[in-house]
């Protein structure tokens, strides 16, 4: 799978996945979906932020979580 918006650089953010071009984390991305927060609130809060980039930031989360077995009780 592609993400072009999603880049990772070991000298921007400790090299976590971020949105191209900024300080934002894919994972704070998910954080504020999974809080309840809508695409149009996310970007209130981060204007510099497309749609898209929000939308890419929730698939890259579901394919890197995909890769991931966790036991549950």
């Amino acid at each position: 799978m592609d993400f072009p918006r999603i880049t990772s650089h070991p000298d921007i953010c400790l090299g976590q996945p971020t949105i191209r071009g900024t300080r934002i984390t894919a994972s704070t991305i998910l954080k504020l979906l999974a809080s309840g927060n809508s695409h149009a609130k996310i970007c209130e809060y981060y204007p510099e932020l497309e749609d898209d980039d929000i939308s890419q930031a929730a698939e890259y989360g579901a394919w890197v979580i995909s890769d991931r077995s966790i036991a549950l009780p």
